[in-house]
């Protein structure tokens, strides 16, 4: 087969459309035939040499695809051949084949693209465990989304909107159009404005409940700042820098919580539990039409970098897909 290889850590050039030896299920795995990825924000750090798979893990990157199961290892019951399917990867995506433990898959969600359906496995776990499962959001409450033009952000809209949660995200002026036709009730151009204040502002003083954050360092003393009394601040990335300050006595004065939580390195064993969470509590939203999956665009996955470099510029709204077809 065809995978998407990275020889040597650097630029986008670094991707390589490589021929690999075809992946052979183990006990409790199915092989899925790759129809698409997604690009997310975890394949650009692997490509820059600053986010290795974990052990046992393919070395390819690609955190979740959609296709069809193609075989099925030892011990694997409930799937069949054949089946289209969505699934959640520790690595591996960028591939026309990769093997996936049998708990890290969902079946496509009826009403949606078949190729689509490589926009939600990951969205859909990281946004679910950390903000309803972790956080609790609760319908009445107000969730603050950061990065909301991001594939997680235009799905964390789409998902607490669904919830009954008042929504407000952060992004750029020129998305804010988007967001609001997603759901969020109030948008913040984090360029020009302060989003502390606006939280404060459009929720009468009290705060968000909720907040989902990318940034990690940098945002760490202001989120807290937004935080309603006995608010959630769960945060997923470190766009903004690994280490900040933070005041024990305001998050104190204000009951709150801060968890810090990743997804890829968990044990195959919670990843299944969260994916059995997300088809049980999400799928149904999704076959409803409540959420779908937002792609920007497709592009062929031996563009692979054309695709980081387009992330990087973050000017896309949700995901980037790489097809194989």
């Amino acid at each position: 087969m065809r995978a998407i290889t990275i020889p040597e850590p650097g630029g986008p050039e670094a991707l390589v459309w490589s021929e690999v030896p075809d992946p052979e299920p183990g006990p409790g795995e199915v092989v899925v035939d790759v129809r698409a990825s997604a690009v997310n924000r975890a394949d650009l750090l692997q490509r820059q040499g600053h986010y290795p798979p974990p052990p046992g893990a393919s070395a390819y990157p690609g955190l979740e695809c959609a296709g069809v199961i193609g075989a099925l290892g030892p011990d694997v019951t409930g799937w069949r051949v054949g089946q289209e399917v969505c699934a959640l990867l520790a690595g591996g995506g960028y591939a026309e084949r990769v093997a996936v433990p049998a708990g890290q898959l969902l079946p496509v969600p009826a009403g949606v693209d078949p190729v689509d359906a490589a926009a939600l496995p990951e969205v859909a776990c990281t946004v679910w465990s950390n903000v309803v499962r972790l956080a609790g959001l609760g319908a009445g409450e107000t969730l603050l989304v950061h990065g909301g033009g991001s594939g997680i952000g235009t799905f964390a809209i789409q998902l607490g909107a669904a919830l009954g949660a008042t929504v407000v995200a952060t992004a750029r002026k020129t998305k804010h159009r988007v967001l609001r036709e997603l759901g969020a009730a109030h948008t913040v151009d984090y360029r020009e404005q302060d989003f502390v204040e606006e939280v404060r502002r459009v929720t009468e003083g009290r705060g968000a409940d909720v907040i989902l954050d990318i940034m990690g360092a940098s945002y760490l003393g202001r989120n807290v700042a937004a935080l309603a009394t006995g608010g959630r601040l769960v945060v997923i990335g470190m766009q903004g820098g690994r280490k900040g300050e933070l005041d024990l006595g305001a998050l104190l004065a204000k009951r709150g919580t801060v968890a810090a939580t990743a997804l890829r390195s968990r044990p195959v064993a919670e990843k299944a539990e969260i994916v059995r969470g997300v088809r049980e509590q999400v799928w149904p939203l999704i076959e409803a039409g409540r959420i779908r999956p937002i792609v920007d665009r497709r592009l062929p996955m031996s563009r692979a970098a054309e695709a980081h470099q387009l992330c990087e510029t973050s000017e896309h709204v949700g995901k980037v897909l790489l097809t194989t077809g």
